[in-house]
């Protein structure tokens, strides 16, 4: 059997791509690399991690930053609460601005800095509109415009002269035609 070189080619890549896809798969997005997860719900900033172990009945702290601030000790600190699988913090009240957050674990190593944006709540407005004068026109056609009288009278003439037109011709039509 012969095999074109080209068949070798696109096997060999083929090949590359299959051994390349696990990689792929497990490698972590940039936020889980920093060890830490900050979210935003509203004017709450939260943040969870894993990367820190229970020393002295304390997991570590986590500061809240402002871009005015330079160090964690400036910060709003919150102390870490939760389990060996996941700690977590939060802050209330949160002003709209980016932000900076910071934990340490209590071992004295950073678990990981991220920043985040809070943005303001959005309230929504209420306005008064006017409400129709003559509320709303009910009935046949009227709905959208008021015609006057001699609109409506020549309406009237127009369908009276359908109907005697009508009738004109189909008593017409029922008598017999003679020679």
């Amino acid at each position: 059997m012969r095999t074109s070189p080209l068949l070798v080619v696109r096997s060999g890549l083929t090949l590359a791509a299959a051994a390349a896809l696990p990689l792929a798969v497990t490698a972590q997005p940039a936020a889980a690399v920093s060890g830490i997860s900050v979210s935003t719900t509203g004017t709450t900033v939260s943040v969870v991690t894993g990367a820190c172990t229970l020393v002295n009945g304390s997991w570590g702290t986590a500061s809240l930053l402002n871009s005015s601030q330079a160090n964690f000790a400036q910060g709003r600190q919150v102390a870490l609460s939760g389990t060996t699988v996941s700690q977590s913090a939060a802050w209330s009240n949160v002003s709209p601005g980016t932000y900076t957050v910071v934990v340490m674990c209590s071992n004295g190593n950073t678990a990981g800095t991220q920043s985040v944006i809070v943005s303001a709540p959005s309230t929504p407005t209420i306005r008064a509109t006017a409400s129709p004068s003559r509320g709303v026109m009910g009935g046949l056609g009227g709905a959208a415009r008021d015609y006057g009288t001699v609109t409506m009278a020549g309406g009237g003439a127009l369908v009276g002269a359908g109907v005697i037109a009508a009738a004109w011709f189909l008593r017409r039509r029922s008598k017999p035609h003679r020679l």
